[in-house]
């Protein structure tokens, strides 16, 4: 484990901690990771944010197919540092798979999610048709 890693309490989720991803200048919330102790250090020495996925069980650099990496600003902890904030600037015009500036794309309104914002790319251009 690295120096900078001490701190954070990877063991409350079986070696991951959330990553709270938010716009350095905006402060608007872009997404939600995962970390495991090695993301946490290959982010600390690449200036870009690592994601540890949990569905391929393998490091992530986030932007690695569609070139919209994070670059990271500042990264801070929580008080019981079981999860960490990181301020980014990103490269690119959006982080959501689906096209959008930020994951959170859907907001709770009389009763059903509606779409909030509207699309910065198209996911076919960037990452190809779905199969």
């Amino acid at each position: 484990m690295s120096v900078a890693n001490q701190l954070v309490d990877f063991k409350k989720l079986n070696g991951l901690v959330p990553a709270v991803i938010q716009d350095s200048k905006t402060l608007e919330v872009l997404m939600v990771g995962f970390m495991n102790d090695e993301a946490l250090a290959k982010t600390l020495e690449i200036g870009n944010v690592v994601f540890f996925s949990r569905s391929r069980n393998q490091l992530w650099l986030k932007g690695e197919s569609s070139g919209h990496k994070l670059q990271v600003v500042s990264i801070k902890t929580d008080c019981d540092s079981d999860t960490i904030l990181v301020l980014v600037d990103p490269l690119g015009p959006g982080v959501c798979h689906e096209g959008y500036e930020s994951c959170f794309f859907r907001t709770w309104q009389n009763d059903q999610w509606k779409i909030n914002s509207e699309k910065v790319f198209s996911p076919e251009t960037v990452y190809g048709a779905k199969s």
